[in-house]
């Protein structure tokens, strides 16, 4: 049983409720140009970014994609809501986040969004110096379910991969934990994982402060 020495966050879909905000946003800038964004298509680019993001939407909608005029509007139009309604923080954040302050035990967040977008976000719900820092998915040239963001994690955090934590709620993530050999807890979103995600994990637990009970040891 080894303590925990740091813990790393996913960002969407895990430390706030942006995941279908994300997903609204992209279905009214595809309708514009007239492509059909379906919540199916979606969640496969869940925890995923750049080359492989491109990939699925080029294997969907073709190679004339205007992906970087989509991919603008869809951010100005998140962006709009976020400063409009704020950001929605996920069941249980706040109070695992005051824990961990409180034992001493510090996080980061390794995410496949880009670093400056992470920034943004902490920064806009007041959660920054929660982190001692942040890597996101510009920063590597493999992301997720490849293992190289939360390998970089390891290395700027210090620490072995058995004496750290992830949580993640993707199916990427879930599988590039894995193959940095860090635990995994997985807190679904959106999109609820089969038993062969599933059995990967330490646990699955419907909320984050639940992590709490996985902390002093495991």
């Amino acid at each position: 049983m080894h303590k925990t020495q740091y813990v790393i966050f996913d960002m969407d879909g895990l430390l706030f409720d942006t995941e279908r905000l994300a997903m609204i946003a992209m279905q009214k800038v595809y309708a514009k140009y007239g492509y059909q964004l379906t919540e199916e298509i979606y969640l496969k680019l869940v925890g995923t970014n750049g080359v492989v993001s491109l990939n699925i939407l080029h294997e969907h909608f073709g190679k004339d994609l205007p992906f970087e005029i989509l991919e603008q509007e869809t951010r100005d139009l998140m962006d709009i809501e976020i400063q409009q309604n704020g950001l929605p923080f996920k069941p249980g954040l706040e109070t695992l986040l005051k824990y961990l302050k409180a034992n001493n035990i510090p996080c980061a967040v390794a995410s496949s969004t880009n670093h400056r977008y992470v920034e943004q976000y902490l920064t806009i719900a007041k959660l920054k110096d929660y982190f001692t820092f942040i890597i996101g998915g510009d920063e590597v040239t493999k992301t997720k379910p490849f293992p190289d963001i939360f390998l970089k994690a390891l290395q700027k955090a210090n620490v072995e991969a058995s004496h750290a934590l992830v949580l993640e709620d993707s199916e990427n993530g879930i599988l590039a934990s894995c193959r940095a050999e860090i635990p995994v807890i997985c807190i679904p979103d959106m999109k609820i994982h089969g038993k062969e995600i599933n059995d990967l994990c330490l646990a699955v637990l419907p909320s984050l402060d639940k992590v709490i009970d996985y902390l002093p040891t495991y």
